[in-house]
């Protein structure tokens, strides 16, 4: 049985003034929690990670932690480049009551496919949280090998790859060579990534839509592909307009942020869009329903 299922929200970390506002995410977790997805994902890509500091970064997952009440899963993402790094910060997370963790290649180094090996084992071996590996090469200049992951999967405590590495042969191969749990990393790639035996998704667009991005895995998991095909067409242009207009996750905030759920504000070197791509989002919004004109 997996234990990865369903729709996760990459979750962004709202800003008031240069501070993490906590109010806000507090709102925020509710808001999932009540949407029933299976569960939120702080301080990943979406969540402005790198320019957390350490200290904002343990809170952040201590926070939603508080404010999940074990309501909903917490995967906190606690990858870094560094080694000895992504160990404290995991520790931290399982000690503050995550129920799993995010791990990112190691982006800038560029450690060899040896490297990535022993780098997740040694994380995965200083703590018994579930492991979720993100292969997303697009951003670390580096994938992990389908070789390595096969070897990586012999790790008990190592469960599930988030994949965004756009190749659908490269999530087909994995599926038959590894039993991991294997979710989307891209929102338009999910019924694809599903139709092959993916089990979800962690999802940018479901901070704005968690019952339709529920909906689509939902059906998928269910076998009923035809609602699933109909719920990917529903997504589709949001799931690509919207990370394809400017860098994750300047459309997601700005789109928040029409909506009244959070302040856009974002941290250098994030910067927010022009006022062009900001009319193109907005009637994006209004097209799928989420604004009136």
């Amino acid at each position: 049985m997996s234990m990865f299922r369903g729709t996760y929200v990459a979750l962004v970390t709202p800003f008031k003034n240069g501070k993490v506002d906590f109010s806000t995410l507090e709102r925020l977790v509710e808001f999932h929690v009540g949407a029933g997805i299976a569960g939120i994902v702080p301080c990943g890509t979406t969540g402005e990670s790198p320019t957390l500091s350490h200290k904002e970064h343990d809170q952040v997952i201590e926070e939603v932690v508080k404010f999940a009440r074990g309501r909903i899963h917490v995967m906190a993402g606690t990858g870094s480049n560094a080694t000895d790094e992504a160990i404290e910060l995991t520790q931290h997370a399982e000690r503050a009551g995550a129920d799993s963790t995010l791990q990112v290649s190691p982006y800038y180094n560029k450690p060899t496919q040896d490297g990535l090996y022993h780098h997740f084992k040694a994380i995965a071996e200083a703590t018994s949280l579930p492991v979720v590996l993100y292969n997303i090469p697009g951003r670390c200049a580096v994938e992990i090998a389908t070789d390595t992951i096969v070897r990586l999967a012999e790790i008990k405590t190592i469960a599930a790859v988030k994949h965004a590495t756009g190749s659908m042969d490269g999530a087909s191969e994995l599926r038959t060579r590894c039993g991991l749990d294997i979710l989307s990393g891209d929102d338009s790639m999910t019924l694809p990534l599903m139709s092959i035996g993916g089990t979800g998704v962690i999802s940018v667009i479901a901070n704005v839509i968690p019952k339709d991005m529920k909906a689509l895995t939902d059906a998928a998991l269910a076998g009923d592909f035809k609602t699933a095909e109909q719920w990917h067409r529903k997504t589709f242009a949001l799931a690509k307009g919207m990370l394809s207009m400017a860098t994750n996750p300047i459309p997601v905030k700005a789109a928040m942020d029409m909506l009244g759920m959070c302040e856009g504000e974002l941290r250098l070197p994030m910067y927010p869009m022009n006022e062009a791509l900001k009319a193109k989002l907005r009637q994006m919004a209004v097209e799928y329903g989420l604004l009136k004109k």
